[in-house]
């Protein structure tokens, strides 16, 4: 069977398992995320993928080849999140959502900071200090993808998801430039001699880049938007600037001893915040993307659960350093969204339940735990964890976002009717 065969086979097994398995999700009452995550898991290199037949299921080779999907749909996410940077919401929730992210993310940091601290001196060979000061910067960061695709499969509308979505994008922001301290302290540990511009200066340099080519590309989005007039080009002209947007933000560039890159989540975000508030016509083809991009979100989530790697169950000392990082984590996401949200005067329901929203976590601590390979044999120590704790966030985030948004009333399960109900009724 030839390569593109197995790939177009693979891809249309991942599709159709998400799809198939969503409706057993349904009668459960999981939402449809985690039966994507599931899907991946079932089709993925550790059980149909280890069979090896060809089409069958995704193998370890396979999904380095689908990177370009995973970039893409992360993309069209970040793109739909900067909507949400609307100048008229943000005079509302604007100082809220600045407060509350930028305290939950540090409070987060230094509570999993503590207790990873004190777990070195108990398993000081299991975990070098520098991991686990690097793992508390880990911590800071959410994954949008889940919030988002929760978030629309029921329809959520509320105060929290007003103040979740800002909350949520800027948590990137906020995490790289926390990373950037934590790690640049972690490397100086490991390293007799360190730059300020490979510690400091980079991660800063890839928060302000990514959203200047953002705001560029946003306005170049606008202008071209302006000479189409029908529905399917305006759209054509959208998907263009958010795959363009993701190329360029792939791009690296270095200056001597700085090296400079990009963030495609940070830059696709910056692109729709712009293109929302100068574009009079933004929201409706949001509405058209939001449609657009559902079966490659789908293929997303199955080749995120794909690449989960279950290996890491195998070491206990992971198993438990893993469990005390996602503990003190989830505490520290918890309590530091409960004490700001608070502080700045939100509604009660948001108090309560901000925080257990806030707990996915994938992509972005994920790049993190990448740029911690610089670490060395303590580098693998920060990815191993990182990769536990993702699989377990994963499964189960998106599951206790959807219990926290119905508890605080954004989720009205009697309001939620089905296309076949609708049609049902018009034929009566």
């Amino acid at each position: 069977m030839s390569s593109t065969a197995t790939i177009l086979i693979s891809l249309s097994v991942a599709l159709l398992s998400g799809l198939l398995l969503s409706r057993l999700a349904k009668l459960v009452r999981l939402p449809a995320i985690t039966a994507y995550l599931v899907a991946g898991v079932l089709i993925g290199p550790y059980i149909l993928g280890a069979i090896n037949i060809p089409g069958l299921g995704i193998t370890h080779s396979q999904i380095a080849g689908f990177g370009i999907i995973s970039d893409l749909a992360l993309g069209f996410i970040a793109f739909s999140m900067g909507s949400e940077f609307r100048l008229s919401a943000l005079k509302k929730i604007g100082k809220q959502a600045t407060v509350i992210g930028i305290l939950q993310a540090v409070f987060t940091t230094i509570l999993v900071d503590i207790a990873l601290i004190c777990l070195h001196f108990a398993m000081p060979d299991e975990l070098p200090l520098s991991a686990a000061i690097t793992l508390g910067a880990v911590a800071a960061a959410t994954a949008p993808a889940a919030t988002l695709m929760v978030i629309r499969q029921y329809k959520a509308k509320g105060p929290l998801t007003d103040i979740l979505l800002p909350v949520v994008a800027l948590d990137d922001a906020i995490g790289l430039v926390v990373f950037a301290i934590s790690f640049g302290v972690a490397k100086s540990m490991s390293q007799a001699a360190v730059g300020l511009g490979s510690i400091i200066l980079e991660p800063l340099l890839e928060v302000v880049l990514s959203l200047l080519l953002g705001f560029i590309m946003g306005l170049l989005f606008t202008w071209c938007e302006r000479y189409f007039h029908s529905r399917s080009k305006r759209m054509a002209v959208s998907v263009t600037f958010v795959m363009l947007t993701v190329g360029l933000s792939s791009l690296k560039f270095q200056f001597g001893d700085i090296h400079i890159g990009f963030s495609s989540l940070l830059a696709c975000m910056m692109l729709g915040t712009v293109f929302c508030n100068i574009c009079d016509f933004s929201e409706e083809l949001m509405e058209r993307a939001d449609r657009w991009t559902a079966p490659i979100l789908i293929l997303f989530f199955v080749i995120s659960g794909a690449e989960l790697e279950l290996s890491v169950f195998a070491d206990l000392a992971v198993v438990i350093i893993g469990i005390v990082y996602i503990a003190s984590r989830s505490l520290g996401k918890y309590i530091g969204a409960g004490f700001s949200s608070r502080l700045v005067k939100c509604d009660p329901q948001i108090v309560k339940y901000l925080g257990i929203t806030l707990l996915p976590q994938a992509g972005v601590a994920l790049g993190m735990a990448i740029k911690a390979a610089e670490l060395g044999a303590n580098g693998a120590i920060v990815r191993n964890i990182t990769l536990f704790a993702v699989l377990i966030y994963e499964i189960v985030g998106p599951y206790l976002t959807k219990i926290a948004l119905t508890k605080a009333g954004d989720i009205k399960e009697h309001e939620r009717v089905s296309a076949r109900d609708v049609a049902a009724k018009k034929d009566q």
